[in-house]
């Protein structure tokens, strides 16, 4: 499939130790994207443990807007079977707990919360797309938090509390 550039769209495909647990029509990126994804999603998984026996699922849906018409973002919705959304609830309540004097919550909640884990992948491993006068695009429920670009407006925030986005 062509993008509108002219460049060949891929799906993102699975790796060693992650699985793509959506239709390959939802993730059509350009091999650059592809290359960078499947570099760093790699990585997530072998640092959380999963390997060739024991992969690890990933869920993208399909965007409509900018990068993605021409295949240079994706979107991910879900990783090991829970949505974003829920991993985000999950690590809210560890740091409110963390707050209330209840030291090891978000300790723990590092180590088994496969969304935060691979918000912090992707922003520590992946090279991602920073348009002149534009944050760097990755987006998410952590994006306020975590960064890289801490300074999203609420629209923007809101538009990206479900599903991480990254473009190259």
């Amino acid at each position: 499939m062509w993008s509108a550039a002219g460049e060949t769209r891929v799906p993102v495909l699975s790796g060693r130790s992650f699985r793509v647990d959506s239709p390959p029509e939802n993730a059509l990126v350009t091999q650059r994207l592809h290359n960078e994804l499947h570099k760093v999603l790699e990585r997530f998984a072998t640092e959380a443990g999963f390997d060739e026996q024991n992969k690890v699922g990933i869920v993208f849906r399909p965007g409509i807007f900018g990068h993605h018409k021409v295949g240079r973002a994706a979107d991910i919705y879900d990783v090991g079977g829970v949505q974003l959304d829920i991993w985000k609830r999950r690590w809210d309540r560890a740091r409110e707990c963390a707050a209330s004097g209840n030291s090891g919550a978000l300790d723990r909640e590092r180590r088994r919360n496969l969304g935060w884990r691979l918000y912090k992948a992707l922003q520590n491993y992946g090279r991602w797309s920073q348009p002149y006068g534009y944050p760097i695009q990755l987006f998410g429920p952590w994006t306020r938090s975590e960064g890289p670009w801490r300074f999203i407006s609420d629209f923007l925030l809101r538009a990206h509390r479900d599903h991480i986005h990254v473009a190259k």
